[in-house]
């Protein structure tokens, strides 16, 4: 595989450091709360700017971009908001309709992954739990090729940009802007062969390098705890800086993702990989294992 209450940010720090799927978000965030402050439907919303319920409310969950002009015809619609709030308002709404760096990849995404990419990207901590693979952004090349071809069928070419994306998100795990980021890997996802024996070497090697990273902590959970693991499948939860970005819970399927944000949705995950960790072997051991596990290839 690859999700408080509201407040302006008025941050600049903030806007550089947030993606534009999740500045979406923030901007129609605030969008939806001015509107109901106002006592203003959808209906009178979209009338204003030529649109539909529907536009409205795709503005207000992020789906969309923004015009300046619509964003500006509507704050003047729902009033009381101060010059400097709708100044800061309308640059986010800007920046929100900038490409993000991964937009050259977008033909080799579908819709729902190129969401999640963006918020991947604004995200400051990752927890997830993998019971069938290693993590997307923990794969080596190698593996990330097997993993990918085992996907939807594409010709080689189309994998090998496939694989090119994976790589580059993986770059999110240095630098001073890291995300804190949190692995529980089952056992199973290391002992089932990816490729040849040596992309498998390489692959456990490079999880030994990576579990030394200040901001990446990496736990095993072991068969023994297949109760803990009797969970349902793989997921991530993203947390972001801004506290008008709720948290998110995204789940992978087969052709489609899940992005759930309701605070009881949020709390059950949260439980959950709170309890994985807790069953799963501490960073020192899982380290130890890993270790042990290169001599199966």
């Amino acid at each position: 595989m690859g999700s408080g209450e509201s407040r302006p940010s008025g941050s600049a720090a903030a806007e550089s450091a947030t993606g534009p799927v999740a500045l979406r978000i923030l901007v129609g965030t605030h969008l939806k709360r001015f509107r109901e402050a106002a006592g203003v439907t959808r209906a009178v919303a979209a009338d204003l700017i030529r649109g539909s319920e529907a536009k409205i409310s795709r503005m207000e969950s992020g789906r969309v971009g923004f015009k300046q002009r619509d964003v500006a015809d509507l704050l003047t619609l729902y009033g009381n908001i101060g010059e400097t709030e709708r100044a800061e308002l309308l640059i986010l709404a800007q920046r929100a309709s900038q490409p993000g760096w991964w937009q050259p990849f977008s033909d080799t995404m579908p819709d729902w992954f190129t969401t999640y990419v963006g918020l991947e990207q604004a995200a400051v901590t990752m927890r997830t739990y993998e019971p069938q693979f290693v993590p997307g952004l923990l794969q080596t090349e190698g593996y990330a090729r097997a993993v990918i071809e085992l996907g939807r069928p594409a010709p080689p070419d189309e994998v090998d940009r496939r694989v090119t994306l994976r790589m580059e998100r993986q770059q999110i795990l240095e630098g001073s802007s890291a995300p804190e980021y949190w692995g529980v890997i089952d056992e199973a996802a290391l002992r089932r062969p990816m490729g040849d024996n040596q992309a498998m070497r390489d692959q456990l090697e490079h999880l030994l390098k990576v579990s030394e990273l200040p901001n990446v902590t990496l736990q095993v959970l072991p068969f023994n705890q297949s109760g803990a693991a009797a969970t349902g499948g793989p997921f991530i939860l993203l947390r972001f800086a801004d506290a008008d970005l709720p948290d998110i819970v995204y789940l992978e399927q087969l052709t489609s993702a899940l992005y759930l944000d309701k605070r009881s949705d949020v709390e059950t995950y949260l439980v959950l990989i709170d309890r994985l960790a807790a069953a799963a072997l501490t960073p020192r051991r899982s380290q130890a294992m890993i270790s042990s596990l290169r001599g199966m290839w």
